[in-house]
């Protein structure tokens, strides 16, 4: 950032302290440009940050440095766990690529991730238990923020960084997310090398991915023996109404028959489940969304462009968008809504560019190739990335 900053007088309300609104905060930070960052949740702690990301070289790590905080990520890498492996239903491995120590996309752990950027953040810039529940234009570029415990605030320039079902999102566009036809029960095995050795040794050191037309099951072994799992059906949304997850002694039976003839050690990731099983419908928004410039008001990360995430682009975009939204802040001056509106602009592309990538490799994932067009994909990619 070569200009001078200015106008730190903004009141800047980010929406979401996930990892996109975090490195917007931490980018702004190091600029000297005060924001504060109101989460629904009422800790760091309040709930688990999911599994594992492959932080990409092209977007997530040049994010990472603008934040200052590349190094300290190197440190949170999981050595080893970028290996992958693409079986068949009958657990046949069709393509095994065993870590090379080099991978432009290392794994780390969401969680990690998150509380690393929460810790180079001053005291008091992230508020807790700010649930927004109410965005009011009160014009010239500035909003009334009202929060579920009653509280309010306003804002010069208010980012939602608030994800799929953002409440900053209508004040730009009346689109919402659609269901992409796919939906994910997560579900969690322990000690697995004592007491589930062939599933844990099928996966392998990283992730196993396992397709046919229409469904699939993803799982990662992590360091401590954990797997996590996602298994993945291409149902209707509805079908999960009558598939009470909150009694696994019944519902997984129900799931495990869209898998029969399976092999055991990939059909044990559901029948064998140590965990209250999670459903995870997958939205996304249309490739090309994009919005006309409204004052005072933008968006990053799945409030943006959320997608599917069968390029694992979701997470990197998030914190990309969050270092170049403070990067136009920054660099703003006087007019911060042409800073806006060239941010938009390069963000509509790259999300579009990312959304359809996206798109095309869900296809990939389950269509009648599946799993012979995955081996194709992953096959035709470097190691290194």
């Amino acid at each position: 950032m070569n200009k001078a900053t200015r106008g730190t007088d903004r009141a800047i309300a980010i929406i979401g302290a996930g990892l996109g609104g975090l490195t917007l905060a931490r980018v702004l930070h190091r600029h000297g440009v005060v924001a504060t960052v109101y989460e629904a949740e009422s800790s760091a702690m309040a709930r688990s940050q999911g599994g594992l990301l492959d932080i990409h070289q092209h977007n997530g790590q040049p994010a990472l440095k603008a934040a200052g905080l590349h190094e300290e990520f190197l440190r949170l890498v999981r050595p080893g766990e970028d290996a992958k492996r693409i079986c068949d239903s009958t657990g046949k491995v069709l393509l095994d690529r065993p870590s090379t120590g080099a991978s432009s996309r290392p794994e780390v752990d969401r969680g990690e991730l998150r509380q690393m950027l929460l810790d180079s953040l001053p005291e008091g810039c992230v508020r807790w238990n700010h649930k927004l529940t109410q965005a009011i234009s009160m014009g010239n570029g500035r909003h009334q923020l009202v929060f579920a415990d009653g509280s309010s605030s306003q804002a010069d320039l208010l980012v939602g960084a608030d994800g799929a079902w953002s409440k900053v999102r209508p004040l730009l566009t009346a689109t919402r997310p659609q269901y992409t036809g796919i939906s994910f029960v997560e579900t969690f095995l322990f000690d697995a090398d004592a007491r589930h050795a062939a599933s844990a040794q099928l996966i392998g050191q990283g992730t196993l991915m396992a397709t046919m037309p229409g469904k699939g099951i993803f799982a990662h072994r992590h360091r401590d023996g954990t797997l996590q799992a996602y298994v993945a059906l291409k149902v209707p949304e509805n079908w999960f109404q009558n598939l009470d997850l909150s009694r696994p002694a019944t519902a997984l039976p129900r799931l495990a028959r869209e898998f029969e003839g399976w092999s055991p050690a990939l059909t044990a990731l559901i029948d064998d489940c140590e965990s209250t099983p999670v459903l995870r419908p997958i939205h996304e928004l249309p490739i090309a969304h994009c919005w006309a410039r409204v004052p005072g008001v933008t968006l990053l990360g799945d409030a943006a462009h959320l997608m599917s995430p069968f390029a694992g682009e979701g997470a990197n975009l998030a914190m990309y968008d969050g270092a170049e939204l403070a990067r136009a802040i920054c660099e703003s001056g006087d007019d911060l809504e042409a800073a806006l509106l060239a941010y938009e602009q390069e963000l509509f592309a790259r999300s579009s560019d990312a959304a359809t990538q996206t798109g095309n490799n869900l296809e990939v994932f389950f269509n009648e190739q599946a799993p012979h067009g995955l081996v194709e994909l992953f096959g035709n990619l470097s190691p290194a990335r």
